[in-house]
Formats: structure tokens, sequence, C-alpha cells
């Protein structure tokens, strides 16, 4: 996965990941209260930047990353800027538009796109083990984080199990035709079914075994000049907070 591969080889990977919180958090802040389309393009920007400048994060990388969540945010403002006219009287159903409302969808989409990149620069340069371990560290519970953990470690599982079945398949000729695609395709989706309920049917054995006593816990790597990433970031997410609520 692209997230998992950034976030264990880019240059920030032994920045303090209380670090990285901070600023991420900042960075929502600053999503938050920017009083203008100016001011989040600005935030965005930054954050942008900071990822893919400071992190060392590729960009086809950030961009592949981030489409998913585009696509959708762009829908979300296309249905905000047309509406459904179902009419009255045996009138025909038409789409009408709202250009009175642009400016306000606009705004909108630029603080989602802000609070996005703030989002991306955490999960791209933080493993999934470390947030776990800092979310821990500020009294999430402990049910929540397990339930993060069984699921990030149950897509690796079917994405391995989708990539052998995928071989398999390919190497009977399971492709070569659309009908052969087609039966392929249901064999790989019933095999899976039966995989997800077998491995947990077997987590649920093994949490039984342990009696479910005490949350999933993980080795934490210690971070060096842990302090200093620390100021560096608050200063930096102050100076963010800052520029997004001074620019008009």
């Amino acid at each position: 996965m692209l997230t998992e591969q950034s976030a264990y080889t880019n240059r920030w990977r032994w920045v303090s990941p209380t670090a990285k919180g901070i600023f991420t958090c900042s960075g929502l802040v600053a999503a938050c209260a920017a009083t203008s389309p100016r001011a989040s393009l600005l935030v965005i920007t930054l954050l942008m930047a900071t990822a893919i400048f400071g992190a060392g994060i590729p960009i086809t990388h950030y961009l592949r990353v981030g489409a998913p969540a585009m696509l959708f945010l762009g829908a979300s403002c296309l249905s905000l800027l047309v509406t459904l006219n179902f009419g009255s009287g045996g009138s025909p159903l038409t789409l009408q538009s709202n250009p009175d409302e642009l400016s306000r969808i606009v705004h909108i989409c630029g603080r989602s796109c802000a609070c996005l990149a703030a989002l991306l620069l955490l999960t791209l340069t933080t493993p999934l083990s470390d947030i776990i371990s800092l979310l821990r560290r500020c009294r999430v519970p402990d049910t929540l984080l397990d339930l993060m953990t069984l699921c990030y470690r149950t897509l690796f599982v079917l994405s391995a199990a989708i990539h052998e079945t995928l071989t398999a398949q390919s190497a009977r000729l399971g492709h070569s035709t659309v009908t052969q695609s087609l039966r392929s395709l249901g064999g790989l989706v019933a095999n899976l079914t039966i995989q997800v309920w077998q491995r947990s049917q077997a987590l649920h054995i093994a949490a039984l075994a342990r009696n479910n006593d005490g949350a999933l816990r993980f080795l934490e790597y210690p971070f060096a000049r842990s302090a200093r990433h620390i100021t560096l970031a608050s200063g930096a997410g102050i100076t963010l907070i800052l520029l997004a609520v001074l620019i008009p």
C-alpha cells in the first residue's frame, strides 16, 4: 500500500509522532479557522509543501492517496451546487443550480481540502503503530484502538489473499475471456468470504484463549530529540493558525 510505503520510507520516519500530531491538529484548526478561500488555499499549499518537500513524500504517491477523497469531495460539492426540482402539478423533474451559493461552496470545499491535507501529512509520514501509541497516550479507549489494529491487520491479510488468488487464476487462464473473468470474479468473492469468516473465528478463539485480558500492545521506538521536534511543531502550528486567521 502506498500509505504504508510512504510512512516507512519518508524523511520524517524518526520524528516524534507527538510533534507530527501537534502539527496535524494545528493544520485542522487552521483549516476550520480560515476566513476565506484564499486563506484555505494558503493552508493547503503550506501543508502540501511540508509533506512533499519537508518529509520527502513523492508527489505521485501523495496525489494517488488523496485522489479518492478528492473525488468524494467533488461529488459532495456538486450536490451542494445543484439541486433536484421535483416540480408540482405534473411538472417534470429538473436540475436547478444555485449560483448564489457558489462562494459558500468554494469556502467549504477549501476548508475540507485543507483538513484532508493535514490528515494526509500525518498518515503519509507516520506508521499506524506509532499513531496508535500516540492515541493511547491521549487516553483513547483501548477497545477502539484494538479494533483499529485488527482492521489494519485484516487489510493486509485480505490484500495478500486477493493477490494470491488472482495469480492462481491467471496461471490457469481464468481471465482469458469475459466469461472466464466473471466466473473467476465470483470464485474470488466466494473464497474471500470464506477466508474472512474463518479468520474472524480464529481471532475470536485467540481472544478467548487470553481471556480478553488487556489491550493489544506494540513496542514503541525511542525518538531522539523529541523535545526539539515538539517545540518546532508547536511554533509552526501556531504560525499556520495565525496565517489562516489573519489573511482576508
